[in-house]
């Protein structure tokens, strides 16, 4: 039987001047048009062929028709196995599918990713595909529109990054808080260009993925 999509709004942190965050490990999974798919809505700008960054599940054996990626995608797999006919990519996978690239993703398993889709700038043809060390800081994509990573704290460690584009991270794992903000894993935030990043990591330290860029990439 084919799952009846949740009613989701078109717009969910869609201000890109002001500073959004999202606990994704509280927000509630809502049913996708696809049997078997669910999504966490961190920031989303339109119906279902949004602008938008989601956590999304895939229950075992869900998998979705071959599509293009009109503004591009990009994926970091945090639990499980993402499939597509390209390959497997195991917890711990990054990957970028540009513009124009397509695929038909699933999970024999079942998987949950994060997933920002449409948010490419329009010229970027660069595919990749890597994974995360471990542990650690970590380069994973840069070029002149963006700069994308994974930075390791250790405990209680204090973090001022000068954010002149615009700042966006997902903390993976442990805690980090700032003067007026508290995430744990999997809390998403977004700070506009101008505003640093200033915190300190938890007693457990914290590790997060981040992108430095403009949030109006790819508009």
């Amino acid at each position: 039987m084919r799952q009846i999509a949740t009613v989701i709004p078109e717009h969910v942190n869609a201000a890109l001047h002001e500073r959004a965050i999202a606990h994704g490990a509280r927000l509630p999974w809502l049913a996708s048009p696809l049997a078997g798919v669910e999504r966490r809505l961190l920031y989303r700008l339109g119906g279902e062929q949004a602008r938008a960054t989601s956590l999304v599940r895939y229950q075992p054996g869900s998998h979705f028709s071959a599509h293009e990626h009109g503004g591009g995608e990009e994926i970091l797999v945090l639990e499980g196995v993402f499939e597509d006919e390209h390959g497997r990519y195991p917890a711990g996978s990054y990957l970028r599918n540009p513009p124009g690239s397509q695929h038909a993703p699933g999970s024999t398993g079942g998987c949950v990713i994060f997933v920002r889709l449409r948010q490419f700038h329009p010229r970027d043809r660069e595919q990749c595909v890597t994974m995360l060390d471990a542990s650690g800081s970590q380069a994973l994509f840069e070029n002149r529109h963006e700069r994308v990573g994974v930075q390791a704290l250790a405990p209680q460690a204090t973090i001022e990054q000068p954010n002149p584009r615009g700042l966006e991270l997902l903390l993976l794992e442990g805690h980090l808080a700032g003067a007026d903000f508290s995430l744990g894993p999997w809390s998403w935030m977004r700070l506009p260009a101008g505003e640093p990043l200033k915190a300190q990591a938890g007693p457990g330290g914290a590790r997060f993925w981040f992108k430095d860029a403009p949030a109006t990439l790819g508009l």
